[in-house]
């Protein structure tokens, strides 16, 4: 029975630390753009019956209750907190927040590939395109919108629409217009990095439109989207994470005693 206490807290000792894993990544994104944290979910595994509920005891009666021993526990998944983020204001006229659901869309120049964001720190590449901006590379907003070089008094608009004031014309004008992907299931999407989600057959095909419409968000120019994790829920996470690998870490430890002591009966 001690040997199976090894393996069984041994199995809480592994889930724990992918708690801790998933912990620490969110306390390190707590500066992140537009960033979403996680959590981990967990079940139990298989159980040992040695009496099954229901069986016949002497005297041809059914049990109410059996006898089960589970085997540990194992992480199923790691779920996404879609929750808003708060908006930090800025004032450059290049940066946007989403305040809603949606991704903004971006080309990856090196696959030709289209991913989603949650960050909107746009730029201008050398070419005048309007692009993410990225210690990497620049991926270009989908659709692609055009800046002219003398262009001034970028707009963005709630709804989406880019416009500026060219020289000698007063009025501003249209240069293009931003759009936002929506999916049924988001927390399926593919986290590969750099604040980028790919799509996946768990999340659907993604619903395009036009910011504020179908129950996209709206876009907040001059503003980000901050990271949505909460410092203190994740401290209080990170200790009760601590004291359950600890908890278990001693029921390893008292099964090795018990085997100990067994193993010692010969000198009796």
């Amino acid at each position: 029975m001690s040997v199976q206490t090894l393996y069984t807290a041994a199995t809480g000792m592994e889930a724990m630390e992918t708690k801790l894993d998933v912990i620490a990544n969110n306390l390190a994104n707590i500066n992140t753009t537009g960033f979403k944290k996680d959590r981990a979910n967990f079940e139990d595994l298989l159980y040992r019956a040695e009496v099954y509920p229901g069986a016949l005891d002497a005297n041809q009666n059914p049990t109410a209750v059996g006898t089960q021993v589970g085997l540990g526990v194992r992480v199923t998944s790691t779920q996404t907190d879609q929750r808003q983020g708060t908006l930090k204001q800025t004032g450059r006229e290049l940066d946007i927040a989403i305040q809603g659901k949606g991704y903004l869309p971006v080309i990856d120049p090196s696959t030709q590939s289209t991913m989603y964001t949650r960050a909107g720190n746009l730029d201008i590449n050398a070419n005048g395109q309007l692009v993410l901006g990225s210690a990497q590379t620049g991926r270009l907003v989908d659709p692609p919108i055009q800046v002219p070089q003398d262009a001034i008094n970028l707009v963005i608009n709630p709804n989406g629409v880019v416009m500026a004031r060219l020289p000698g014309e007063v009025e501003l004008s249209q240069l293009g217009q931003l759009q936002l992907s929506q999916f049924v299931n988001p927390d399926g999407l593919l986290k590969v990095g750099e604040n980028m989600y790919q799509q996946t057959d768990a999340s659907g095909q993604p619903i395009l439109a036009n910011p504020g419409e179908q129950g996209t968000g709206v876009l907040r120019q001059g503003n980000l989207e901050a990271s949505n994790v909460e410092p203190v829920q994740e401290l209080i996470d990170l200790i009760t994470t601590q004291r359950a690998f600890e908890l278990n870490s001693q029921a390893v430890q008292a099964g090795d005693q018990m085997m100990q002591t067994i193993s010692n009966l010969r000198r009796f």
